[in-house]
């Protein structure tokens, strides 16, 4: 059996006890009780996986469902869905992304019989949406929406695009959908031009390291479900759909799987929705699901993400570290690290540390990480001795080593992202690049430091006990 979401579960419990909480009282996911909760941790600085024992479904119902959520908002326990420690969810966890991404690993079939996610198989007016505990999150969102993440195949080529996007339950068997320009648009338009309908398939609960896989920043082209194994570590194990049979594989270690066609020229009013900007996005005109099946497993999890909170962000952020580290270690070799900021959304900001050896290495960092990730809108490159997850000392170098006449350069018309509130213009954004590192070729003030043999010699623990340093409040 391939990586599950079950086995990993246990494994969480078992190394990060305190990180998967589970709510035995019933909950209403559609009546934003479970958002509300986790609003309530968040603002404690508390960022728990739940497990939610006993969720409605959306017809008031108890769900046969459980609902997890809030599974990414720590780097910790992507950490740890890599097969990696709680403590190397720094450099570590972007640096072993960037190493796994760089090849792929096809993936295996197996039958029907085989695969977990055939245990249930429900067809046409069986297959009911209402049955499961879906969430409505923000104020302001007309409906509950599911916002894990469709699988569609390139009708040319025949690779399979995996990515997150928001699909809005408009009935129990009717879905809207929403499609930045994209990958998944892209193949929606070859489609629509051609008036077919576009097979989708949206899985609903995976392995973790799967979704990490599915936010990859690679090429229009590249199989996505070979990247997902390379991410995982292991071929993703796939089984023919039940709508389209071996002319479309679907995840078989899945929890979930929902499938149905994007209906060409048919576009339906969808949102506002509370988007990954933590803004709502607004109400346009976008495609439709029709839901031709759902399978899944017989103790199947609903597995959703908090929208435009940690839970969104972090899941975002660490795929494009890995990704944009090899693109810009090919143009710099000299890069050190990258980082999504939680600030920027983990999308708008980026950190790069170099070891700059020549004047202008910032600049080419700088236009590779915008060429590479059009979410990317700030790109602020560092010298290797300032540490990138640490943004304190990030603004440090920004005020200390920036001329703003000198090292700001400001890019306009470049393509943007469609939820990005601050955009004028529904496709065009201007992007920036400030360059905070010092220069080599001339003089620039030292940097201060203690001694290191006095670091060494002198030990907090001697002069302050360790009961005394346990009560001091962090800062």
């Amino acid at each position: 059996m391939g990586k599950n979401l079950h086995d990993f579960l246990s494994q969480l419990e078992g190394q990060l006890q305190h990180d998967l909480v589970r709510v035995e009282q019933t909950v209403s996911p559609a009546q934003f009780e479970v958002t509300a909760l986790l609003q309530h941790l968040e603002e404690m600085k508390k960022f728990p996986a739940l497990f939610f024992e006993k969720p409605l479904n959306l017809k008031g119902k108890p769900s046969r469902f459980p609902l997890l959520s809030n599974f990414f908002a720590t780097r910790q326990r992507c950490a740890l869905s890599l097969g990696m420690s709680a403590d190397d969810a720094k450099l570590a966890l972007s640096l072993e992304y960037a190493r796994r991404e760089e090849k792929l690993i096809s993936p295996v079939t197996v039958s029907t019989k085989e695969a977990p996610v055939k245990e249930v198989v429900k067809r046409g007016d069986d297959a009911d949406l209402y049955e499961f505990p879906i969430v409505r999150h923000h104020a302001m969102d007309p409906a509950p929406y599911i916002d894990m993440t469709p699988v569609m195949k390139d009708p040319e080529q025949g690779f399979y695009n995996v990515a997150f996007l928001r699909n809005m339950v408009k009935g129990p068997r009717r879905l809207g959908i929403h499609m930045s320009p994209r990958h998944n648009w892209q193949i929606h338009r070859k489609n629509e031009e051609k008036k077919r309908p576009t097979p989708v398939a949206i899985v609903v609960g995976h392995h973790p390291a799967f979704y990490l896989g599915a936010l990859n920043v690679s090429p229009f082209g590249v199989d996505d479900y070979a990247r997902i194994g390379a991410v995982m570590g292991e071929p993703l194990r796939l089984t023919a759909s039940e709508t389209w049979g071996e002319d479309f594989m679907v995840p078989a270690d899945a929890e979930i799987v929902i499938e149905g066609h994007v209906l060409p020229n048919v576009k339906e009013v969808e949102a506002p929705f509370g988007e990954f900007t933590g803004y709502y996005g607004p109400q346009r005109l976008r495609p439709v699901i029709e839901v031709t099946a759902i399978t899944h497993r017989r103790n199947a999890v609903f597995q959703h993400i908090f929208v435009g909170h940690r839970d969104n962000w972090v899941l975002g952020g660490i795929p494009k570290e890995g990704s944009l580290f090899n693109l810009i270690r090919g143009i710099v070799p000299t890069v050190k690290a990258i980082h999504f900021p939680i600030s920027g959304c983990c999308r708008f900001n980026c950190y790069v540390s170099v070891d700059k050896k020549i004047d202008g290495e910032t600049r080419q960092a700088a236009l590779a990480a915008l060429a590479g990730c059009d979410f990317v809108k700030h790109v602020v490159v560092v010298d290797a001795d300032i540490d990138v997850y640490n943004e304190e000392q990030v603004m440090w170098a920004m005020a200390t080593r920036v001329q703003a006449d000198q090292d700001v350069d400001i890019i306009k018309n470049a393509k943007g992202n469609t939820l990005d509130p601050s955009q004028t213009d529904d496709i065009m954004t201007a992007k920036m690049i400030i360059d905070a590192t010092r220069p080599v070729q001339r003089p620039f003030a030292a940097r201060v430091e203690v001694p290191k043999e006095a670091l060494a010699k002198t030990r907090l623990e001697d002069f302050i006990s360790p009961a005394i340093l346990e009560r001091l409040p962090k800062a």
